[in-house]
């Protein structure tokens, strides 16, 4: 079996990751070629060289003089972009060696060129529906009659949010179990993921003080604004910023810690972050938003209601902070595992690619 992968381009598919459609990405085309899949990966500049990335990349744009005085000219890197996906749907045409192409990217042309490439072509919904990537959906997707498009979603409530327009089937995301290692505890909390307003590590920290324990924040600042006006001030004693951490430095850190907080003010697709924790013996409370109410379960973690008070969050870190270790961890090795992700997409490439089916 040959599987092209295609990556976002806006961000290296490199550790430490962006995100987790980055995570996904990486450990895909790892788990893959464990396998014994030929995989090529189609990605961003920067991505990590193991990899053996071809880059989704276009060299400075050629325009004439007479195109770019054109007043409704999209900004350069738009076009770009654009232009780099746009070559590589058209030189998969003409591949005859590719079983099938599994599209990670959030552009809308993978998704618009499908029924123009001799093989299927899976797309993997990581976010809600986007203005760009939603019309393309329903247009790709036929009322009647055969396609090359189809879709995976990383957790049934993703699926559910592109009912409207496609059928998704679901494979959750999954960890690398053998990194994401166990640690004995501690007294501390923990709170990880990109700081911007939409993951609110903000009530990360009013939960924290509410329960009186520390709490350690880990992760890029991906709105700068947001951080200096909401987080900066925060920061204290009990209260530690320790940057965009490294895989192993975030095992330590969760691993070291009684409760990890996830505090989504948006509906997370996934959350992959409370997976992580877990796979870590770390208990998990979070905000009942998005995809975490899937594989966040009592006597693993607590889920609470979005608009809960800070003296029932603070309770409910007591309740976890209670809970076995040893059940978290069980349950991440489980259900949140990479080799189970690897194992249900393989099955989902089978049902697309006829021969292989059919063998």
């Amino acid at each position: 079996m040959h599987v092209v992968i295609i990556a976002a381009s806006s961000y290296p598919i490199v550790e430490p990751f962006a995100g987790g459609l980055e995570s996904l990405t990486w450990h895909l085309a790892r788990g893959l070629r464990e396998r014994d899949v030929d995989v090529t990966v189609f990605a961003a500049p920067g991505s990590d060289p193991g990899l053996d990335v071809t880059y989704l990349d276009v060299p400075p744009l050629w325009l004439s003089q007479v195109a770019r005085t054109d007043v409704a000219m999209v900004p350069e890197a738009w076009l770009r972009t654009h232009h780099a996906y746009l070559q590589l749907m058209l030189s998969l045409r003409h591949r005859g060696d590719v079983d099938i192409v599994h599209n990670n990217s959030l552009h809308h042309l993978p998704v618009a060129m499908a029924d123009s490439l001799p093989m299927p072509v899976l797309t993997t919904l990581h976010t809600p529906p986007t203005p760009w990537l939603e019309p393309a959906v329903d247009i790709a997707t036929p009322r009647n009659g055969r396609t090359q498009n189809h879709f995976a979603a990383v957790s049934s409530h993703t699926a559910r949010s592109w009912s409207h327009v496609t059928r998704a089937r679901v494979v959750h995301n999954g960890i690398d179990v053998r990194r994401w290692t166990p640690g004995d505890g501690g007294t501390d909390l923990a709170w990880a993921g990109r700081i911007v307003p939409e993951k609110a590590p903000h009530r990360a920290v009013a939960m924290a003080r509410s329960a009186g324990r520390r709490l350690r924040i880990a992760g890029p600042v991906g709105d700068r604004a947001y951080f200096e006006a909401r987080i900066a001030p925060l920061l204290g004693p009990d209260v530690e910023y320790l940057g965009h951490l490294a895989t192993h430095e975030l095992v330590t850190l969760f691993g070291s810690s009684a409760v990890t907080l996830v505090t989504p003010e948006w509906d997370e697709p996934y959350g992959l972050v409370a997976a992580e924790s877990l796979s870590c013996g770390t208990p998990v409370v979070a905000l009942n938003r998005g995809g975490l109410g899937e594989f966040v379960h009592p006597g693993v973690g607590v889920l609470l209601p979005p608009g809960v008070s800070d003296q029932s969050a603070a309770q409910a870190v007591e309740r976890a902070a209670g809970l076995d270790r040893a059940m978290c961890r069980a349950h991440a090795e489980a259900s949140c595992s990479v080799s189970r992700m690897v194992d249900d997409y393989l099955s989902v490439y089978r049902s697309l690619i006829p021969q292989v089916g059919a063998a």
